[in-house]
């Protein structure tokens, strides 16, 4: 079976760091395509980057660029979301999803992806 695993969330002041982890098994994460997702209250789930499974990562909201970085650790199978300089705007649950195995292109559409992790909260106050 595959299971991924998100945690990492907090609460944090406006300025401040944290580091997502999807810990992933039943599948070899450098072999998926995987996306971050973000769902804040009261509002849509939206994409927020992708890395896909032959390395390039794709930005789907243009105010984290820069702040926010993917990045995959092959011993641990786990995949990252380093996010710095967080908003009050960042506020969200956070996922990480993978699509199938065969799948190389990143999308920001929630549906295209396979499995998805629980979610962890990140909350950033002004």
């Amino acid at each position: 079976d595959v299971q991924l695993q998100a945690f990492g969330g907090g609460s944090v002041q406006a300025g401040g760091s944290l580091r997502l982890s999807c810990e992933a098994s039943g599948i070899t994460v450098t072999d998926y395509t995987i996306g971050w997702f973000r769902q804040a209250p009261g509002k849509e789930r939206e994409g927020v980057l992708c890395a896909s499974s032959y390395g390039p990562s794709a930005y789907y909201v243009d105010s984290v660029k820069g702040r926010f970085t993917i990045s995959r650790d092959n011993a641990m199978n786990t995949v990252y979301l380093e996010m710095n300089s967080l908003k009050p705007e960042d506020t969200a649950v956070y996922y990480c999803a993978v699509r199938s195995r065969s799948v190389t292109v990143c999308t920001s559409y929630a549906r295209a992806y396979a499995f998805w992790g629980q979610g962890t909260l990140v909350t950033v106050s002004s």
